[in-house]
């Protein structure tokens, strides 16, 4: 849902994670598929780098540079006060943007394949970010988002 009207997604996703890592937003509710070996094998060496134990993932295929995120917050509840968010790009570089909510401030950041982006703290309540549209012809992008879900708070 975008300013209240129901829209389809710019990109593919789909949810993975621990039987009751149940996610919403958006108007839509993630029932998660049950891991698969090499995404529990990423969130483990995630683990290892980052001491963070997450407990779901959002993968999101971006099959070209018409496939986007808009401008958003990630600050649902089942994520906590102070969410951390682990990002994996795979696949083409992109541009990976961060604006500020009250300052005229904003970061563009190029994720190319491998990189891993950790959002944490205050960042969501201050902060929104977006991986906007490119006319540039670009190849397809996985992004995998790394989270703690946290059970049963809607």
């Amino acid at each position: 849902m975008i300013m209240g009207k129901r829209v389809i997604a710019p990109r593919l996703v789909c949810w993975y994670g621990d039987q009751n890592a149940v996610y919403s937003y958006s108007g839509i509710t993630h029932k998660p598929l049950q891991w698969i070996p090499v995404l529990s094998q990423i969130k483990h060496q995630i683990y290892q780098s980052c001491n963070l134990d997450f407990n779901s993932v959002l993968a999101n295929l971006y099959r070209n540079g018409q496939d986007s995120m808009g401008w958003h917050a990630d600050k649902e509840k089942q994520l906590g006060t102070n969410p951390a968010i682990a990002s994996l790009s795979l696949g083409a570089e992109r541009l990976f943007k961060l604006r500020h909510r009250k300052k005229h401030q904003s970061v563009d950041i190029n994720l190319g394949h491998g990189n891993l982006l950790m959002m944490a703290g205050s960042l969501q309540h201050h902060w929104r970010h977006c991986l906007p549209k490119t006319r540039r012809p670009v190849t397809p992008r996985i992004n995998l988002t790394f989270r703690l879900i946290i059970p049963d708070c809607h």
